[in-house]
C-alpha cells in the first residue's frame, strides 16, 4: 500500500514538473525567437501572438491524435479486413453486422435504452431541481440525489446487485427488491435472468447515477427562470403545475436538450452495467457488449470487432451533429 501511495504522488510530481519545464521551455524558445532580427517588431509580436497557444495546447493535441484519432483511422481500416487483420474483405463485416441475430438483438436492447433513460433521467431530475428548492432541506435531498454520481458504474452495479439479489426458491432472500416482494405475499424472482424486462432493471442502474447530473444542471438553469414572471403568474391564477410545465419548462428548454443529449451519449456507450450484472447473457447485450465478446474473447476478431466499434460511432455522431447545429443556431439568433 504504501509503495503504491510513494508511485502515485511520483507520478504526479513527475508530470507536473514536465508540464511546468515544458511551459517555461518553449516559453522561453519563442521569446529567443521573436529577438531575432527578422522582420519588424510588430510583425514578430503578431508571430509570437500566434505561436504561443499552439505551443501551450500542443501536447493535448499531442495526446488526442495518439489515443484519440489515430485509433479512429485504425478501427475503420480494420473493419474492412479479416479476423486476423491481414487480409482484405471489403464490406464483409458490415453485411454480417445487419444479418447477425445478435446484433439486432443488441439494437432492439439500445434502442431500448435510449429510449427510457436519457428521457426518465432528465425528467427526474428535472422534478427533483424544483421540488428540492422548496422544502428547507432541500440541499441535504440534492446532495444525496446527487451522491450515485461519484460512484463507477461498476461500483453501482455492485451495489444493485443486492438490490435484485436472488438466492433461489426456498433460501432466505437478502435482496431488498425481493424482500419487498415477498413482504407483499409474491415469489421472489431472479430479476436479471427475465428476458425483456430485465433490461429495464439494468436501465434502473444508469437512471439512478444520471438523475443527480441532470438535477444539478437544470437546477441551475431553473434560477434563471425570472422570479417576477413566476409570482405574476400565481397572482393571475395559474396552479403550480401550469407554471411548470407552461413557464418553467420552456424557459430551460434548451438545458433540458443539453442534459438530454449528454446522457443519450452516456447511454449510446453503455458498457460497464451489463457487464457486470449479466456478462451480457439473458438477452441483456448492448453494442459495447458485443464488441467486446468478439474482440477479447474466444481468440479475439479484429474485423468485426472494429465493424461493430464503428457502428456505435456511426450512432454517437448524429447526436454530436444535432447538438453542435442546435447551439450554432441559439449563437445566430444572439
Amino acid at each position: 500500500m504504501t509503495d503504491q501511495v510513494i508511485q502515485t504522488i511520483t507520478a504526479v510530481l513527475v508530470s507536473i514538473a514536465f508540464c511546468l519545464l515544458y511551459f517555461a521551455g518553449s516559453n522561453f524558445v519563442l521569446d529567443k525567437i521573436v529577438q531575432l532580427p527578422m522582420g519588424s517588431k510588430n510583425g514578430r509580436e503578431i508571430f509570437r501572438s500566434n505561436v504561443r497557444p499552439w505551443l501551450f495546447i500542443a501536447p493535448a493535441l499531442l495526446l488526442l491524435g495518439t489515443y484519440l484519432v489515430y485509433p479512429l483511422f485504425e478501427t475503420f481500416r480494420l473493419s474492412f479486413y479479416d479476423a486476423t487483420g491481414e487480409q482484405f474483405v471489403g464490406l464483409a463485416n458490415f453485411r454480417w453486422v445487419f444479418a447477425d441475430q445478435n446484433f439486432l438483438l443488441t439494437i432492439r436492447n439500445n434502442f431500448l435504452w435510449l429510449l427510457v433513460v436519457p428521457a426518465a433521467a432528465t425528467a427526474f431530475g428535472l422534478v427533483v431541481a424544483v421540488l428540492a428548492d422548496r422544502v428547507w432541506w432541500g440541499g441535504f435531498a440534492k446532495s444525496m440525489v446527487f451522491m450515485p454520481m461519484a460512484i463507477s458504474f461498476v461500483g453501482a452495479s455492485v451495489i444493485w446487485k443486492f438490490v435484485y439479489d436472488f438466492r433461489g426458491p426456498d433460501a432466505e432472500q437478502i435482496g431488498i427488491l425481493n424482500a419487498m416482494v415477498m413482504g407483499m405475499g409474491f415469489e421472489p424472482q431472479a430479476w436479471v435472468t427475465i428476458p425483456f424486462w430485465n433490461n429495464f432493471f439494468l436501465m434502473a442502474i444508469l437512471i439512478w447515477i444520471q438523475t443527480g447530473f441532470a438535477m444539478v444542471i437544470l437546477s441551475a438553469a431553473l434560477r434563471g427562470v425570472p422570479h417576477e414572471t413566476i409570482e405574476a403568474a400565481r397572482i393571475d391564477g395559474a396552479s403550480e403545475l401550469q407554471i411548470f410545465f407552461e413557464i418553467m419548462v420552456p424557459q430551460v428548454m434548451s438545458t433540458i436538450l443539453v442534459v438530454w443529449t449528454t446522457i443519450t451519449i452516456t447511454v449510446l456507450k453503455v458498457f460497464d452495467i451489463v457487464m457486470a450484472m449479466t456478462g451480457g447473457q439473458w438477452d441483456t447485450s448492448v453494442l459495447g457488449n458485443l464488441m467486446y465478446d468478439w474482440m477479447f474473447r474466444g481468440g479475439g476478431d479484429y474485423g468485426r470487432s472494429s465493424t461493430l466499434a464503428m457502428v456505435l460511432m456511426f450512432a454517437v455522431v448524429p447526436v454530436m451533429a444535432f447538438n453542435i447545429r442546435r447551439f450554432r443556431t441559439e449563437e445566430a439568433q444572439r
